[in-house]
């Protein structure tokens, strides 16, 4: 059995929770738009109050890695997180945005010691040239949980609701306390996820003094600062694919719009197994990066210039009851997906190689960059409010896939600032 088929297997799992708790958001919004009277500005500060969490939270939690290590890092975090799901229960009684939004804001910061923690890992578990492909195989599973969330959401939380626009007062309150049960089961996983962690085998990270590197500070790092930037773009333009989607599908009037993030994260799927099957062996992270962030553009073109009318697949097998039927432009929204998978993996290993000891501050700083996930959203729904056009809002990705082009072309082969 190969040294890090453990260390996978538990980090995958872990994957597999960040990418349940990250896209319940998508069904969230829509949701909560409705439970609390919101416009659609409002309703995206829940990816605001989650994501912003990474950037606050990053630097404190690297250097509470640095104290505790990596594996007792990983169980604080999943208790930050259990904390974070409990607090979900006065939230759904009061029906109080800002209870709502603390809740989401604790989930955040339990997720930024886990991934500060767990994303160096899979880069440095194995060689570096592959670290795409490992940190694919984590996608696979994260996206897999995002897939699967929205639609458990939608039989959980909304069955037998019908749209939620046509609610009474009455029914609106009955259903936010839908909410409390799943959350306590979230809870109760959690906690059992610290056990797992706390009595497995899974070893501390180690690196070698390097004194000519040791002596850096982590801002005289190139690769590792623009990475960050990048990666503030590329976390921005996927949750605007992965969050938005459902509230745009709303407004053209689709039925059971809180599923279509699941079909965001279908296309991710698919772009991961390219990572798997191709990486390193006919592309080069490099290569993935570049041709990701070039079919982003091309994507987005279909979002903004296609009909929201016609449809693109005339039916598409999804959704709970036959068969769903979505608007080009959806659709185009949901490729964003294919275009968006192979960016954080090949990002990574590109920042973090041959860093030694300031792997965990570069990690922090990466994470800090999640922040794209807070800011960006709110930036696309306050263009989307004042021009009324939620459909050309989506052109702001255009700056995000520019960003991301400039650090595969160039930036990422930076050592020095000279």
């Amino acid at each position: 059995m190969s040294k890090s088929f453990l260390p996978m297997i538990i980090i995958g799992i872990l994957f597999f929770i960040f990418g349940f708790v990250t896209w319940l958001n998508g069904s969230l919004i829509p949701f909560l738009k409705v439970i609390c009277d919101l416009n659609d500005f409002e309703a995206l500060f829940v990816s605001f109050a989650f994501y912003i969490a990474y950037t606050v939270m990053a630097l404190p939690m690297a250097y509470l890695l640095e104290k505790t290590g990596y594996k007792n890092g990983m169980a604080i975090g999943l208790g930050v997180m259990a904390v974070g799901s409990l607090l979900f229960i006065p939230a759904a009684l009061s029906a109080e945005y800002s209870v709502f939004l603390l809740a989401l804001f604790t989930l955040g910061t339990g997720l930024t010691i886990l991934q500060t923690a767990s994303n160096p890992y899979v880069v440095l578990i194995g060689p570096i040239e592959s670290a795409a492909k490992r940190i694919s195989i984590m996608g696979l599973i994260n996206k897999g949980a995002g897939v699967l969330v929205p639609l458990i959401f939608t039989v959980l939380i909304l069955s037998g609701i019908g749209s939620l626009d046509t609610l009474k007062s009455d029914e609106i309150q009955n259903l936010a306390i839908r909410l409390i049960e799943p959350y306590i089961l979230m809870s109760a996983v959690l906690i059992g996820l610290i056990g797992l962690i706390k009595f497995s085998s899974l070893p501390e990270l180690e690196f070698e003094k390097d004194d000519a590197k040791d002596s850096l500070h982590i801002l005289q790092f190139p690769r590792v600062v623009l990475g960050a930037l990048a990666l503030f773009f590329y976390v921005g333009i996927e949750v605007i694919a992965g969050d938005t989607i459902g509230l745009y599908a709303q407004k053209l009037g689709v039925v059971d719009a809180t599923a279509l993030t699941s079909f965001t994260m279908v296309f991710m799927v698919f772009g991961y197994l390219v990572g798997v099957f191709f990486i390193p062996k006919y592309l080069s992270q490099q290569q993935a990066l570049i041709g990701s962030s070039v079919l982003g553009i091309v994507f987005l073109f279909g979002v903004v210039f296609s009909s929201t009318q016609d449809f693109y697949i005339s039916q598409i097998l999804w959704g709970w009851s036959g068969v769903m039927v979505l608007p080009n432009s959806i659709t185009f929204v949901a490729l964003l997906g294919f275009a968006n998978a192979l960016v954080w993996p090949t990002i990574w290993p590109l920042a973090l190689d041959g860093l030694g000891r300031h792997t965990a501050k570069a990690s922090a700083l990466l994470i800090m960059a999640i922040a794209g996930g807070a800011i960006l959203p709110l930036l696309f729904g306050k263009i989307a409010q004042i021009t009324q056009n939620m459909q050309q809002a989506y052109l702001l990705g255009i700056v995000c896939y520019l960003i991301i082009l400039m650090y595969a072309l160039k930036w990422h082969k930076m050592d020095s600032w000279k």
